[in-house]
């Protein structure tokens, strides 16, 4: 237990160094731009080294157009999936932006009631879990344990 609570806290002091990046769609560099999929990615690359997978050029439609869950498919594949109502500083969260829609955004949680991600139009930033992104989660997952 111990060491998943070291682990989440290298995951929230690493997102917490990208808080200011400017939004750029399919960026993952810290300070230069990253969108929320960037900062997981980075993240990844921080504790792990080289990304799990080749990640496809992908338009901001990408989800409704293709029609399938690859977001939250990929978040399986990689990450550890957690009880929603069990989540810690640290882990990631997978939000439907459309009730009705695919899972397309993420976050990190920064607190009881705190997240940090990348959305259009903003730089990185820590906000509230707000009633609008709580009715939109969809699942949560942890880092996998084999952080370098």
């Amino acid at each position: 237990m111990k060491r998943t609570m070291n682990l989440r806290s290298r995951v929230l002091t690493e997102a917490r160094r990208w808080i200011g990046t400017p939004y750029r769609h399919q960026g993952s560099c810290r300070g230069a731009g990253c969108d929320c999929l960037g900062l997981v990615r980075g993240i990844w690359r921080a504790l792990y080294g080289d990304e799990p997978e080749g990640l496809p050029p992908y338009t901001p439609d990408w989800a409704e157009r293709c029609g399938s869950e690859s977001l939250l498919e990929a978040a399986q594949r990689h990450l550890v999936e957690i009880d929603i109502r069990k989540v810690k500083p640290g882990d990631v969260l997978l939000f439907r932006p459309e009730l009705k829609g695919p899972a397309k955004h993420c976050a990190i949680v920064s607190g009881p009631t705190g997240i940090i991600h990348a959305y259009w139009g903003r730089a990185v930033a820590e906000t509230s879990l707000s009633p609008w992104w709580q009715r939109r989660l969809v699942a949560a997952f942890a880092f996998p344990e084999r952080a370098r």
